[in-house]
């Protein structure tokens, strides 16, 4: 596994390790996925692998399926990119064998779907079979880091058997600092440290102690697919707004009750823009979604943010929910929900989870507000917990 911070050329030399198996064994296939198959699509597929063989492989023709994401070489080796989002797509790629499997951006993949394709390594060929990770490192409770550094098998205690088939490498920004620009660090020296360490260091966060919500508890339950929806609302945390753009982020984040009465957390639009960028991407949300309601706190800005939404859209289904007690008070029930299984992340939303894992009992202990986590408590209150007949205070 390659980790380490944004930008350190980690995707680049990984597909041209694969570019290289491929051409040296004919007739190999290699198979690289990613969460979404948009991103894979759009990174490595119309970026990346190019990229590689113009820089390193010029001259050498490869034959391209669009449709299929299918890249050929002369000796028809392949490369077939899929991303873990495609149901039908995930179960055609694993219905055949590789020599080389890549997790690209494998912070974002549960434990669940890399033990899936890991059975799929199986292609017999004058190659060593080869599983390959890279990611920008999440927290320490992370299968990444149970994997490579700790030695166990993720979700367990116990060692792993064979602790020597398992290699990581750190590479960082400044090992690519010739093919970046030097805005790209000032960016990154103006992030908070919790980010540096993640995104400029590339090391592994530890968790807070004593989180109300923990790593695994929501990786656990991570799906890739939600199920048909029976109710869908879209939480505003407005906390902090003045009205002109220049308060913290607006907490915007959709949630659905599915049909088996789980939860489902289905997006995370949180934005920082001024009221009436907010409002437009509330109600995008909304439509996009087909949610039932739009939920807004409305202790900060009162009527203003129903003001909003109906200046956007005035056939907007909205309720607005008043806190009267403190943020740990309503969000310690949402996490009881998480404890008993009852929630599931659709996919990985990084930013949402890091402001979960930042609330303890004493408090919120992240940087700056947490915006995303309270428009989360907002929504899964509603779907969960009996909303307007639910009484704000018991929380």
């Amino acid at each position: 596994m390659l980790r380490g911070g944004s930008r350190s050329g980690k995707t680049f030399l990984i597909t041209r390790a694969i570019c290289i198996r491929a051409m040296k064994a004919e007739r190999t296939r290699h198979a690289i996925f990613r969460f979404r198959f948009n991103h894979a699509k759009a990174s490595i597929w119309n970026e990346t692998l190019p990229k590689v063989m113009s820089l390193c492989f010029p001259g050498i023709p490869l034959s391209t399926n669009e449709t299929d994401l299918i890249a050929t070489f002369p000796n028809n080796s392949q490369i077939i990119l899929g991303g873990l989002d495609d149901k039908a797509r995930v179960e055609k790629v694993l219905g055949q064998e590789y020599a080389t499997i890549y997790a690209n951006e494998a912070s974002q993949i549960p434990w669940s779907s890399i033990e899936t394709s890991q059975s799929r390594l199986a292609q017999s060929s004058p190659l060593a079979l080869k599983y390959y990770y890279d990611c920008n490192p999440p927290s320490k409770l992370h299968w990444s880091y149970q994997l490579f550094r700790a030695g166990l098998k993720p979700g367990t205690k116990e060692a792993l058997a064979n602790p020597a088939d398992y290699a990581e490498m750190l590479v960082n920004p400044a090992d690519n600092r010739a093919n970046l620009p030097a805005k790209y660090f000032e960016i990154l020296a103006g992030m908070s440290s919790a980010q540096r360490h993640r995104f400029e260091a590339g090391e592994w966060a530890s968790e807070v102690n004593g989180a109300l919500w923990s790593v695994e508890g929501v990786d656990t339950n991570r799906v890739t697919l939600a199920p048909e929806m029976q109710r869908i609302v879209v939480a505003v945390d407005p906390s902090g707004t003045k009205g002109d753009g220049q308060g913290d982020d607006i907490g915007i984040v959709v949630v659905g009750k599915g049909t088996d009465g789980r939860a489902y957390v289905l997006a995370d639009r949180t934005c920082h823009l001024s009221p009436d960028g907010w409002g437009r991407q509330a109600v995008k949300a909304y439509k996009d979604f087909g949610a039932d309601r739009i939920v807004a706190e409305k202790n900060y800005g009162g009527a203003m943010v129903e003001a909003v939404i109906k200046m956007t859209d005035k056939t907007v289904s909205y309720k607005s929910v008043s806190a009267t007690r403190g943020k740990v008070v309503r969000a310690e029930p949402i996490a009881a929900l998480y404890e008993q299984g009852r929630v599931s992340h659709v996919g990985p939303f990084p930013d949402l989870e890091d402001q979960m894992f930042s609330f303890t009992p004493s408090g919120y202990v992240g940087e700056g507000s947490p915006d995303r986590a309270d428009a989360l408590v907002w929504a899964l209150t509603e779907l969960m917990l009996g909303g307007s007949n639910y009484s704000w205070d018991a929380l």
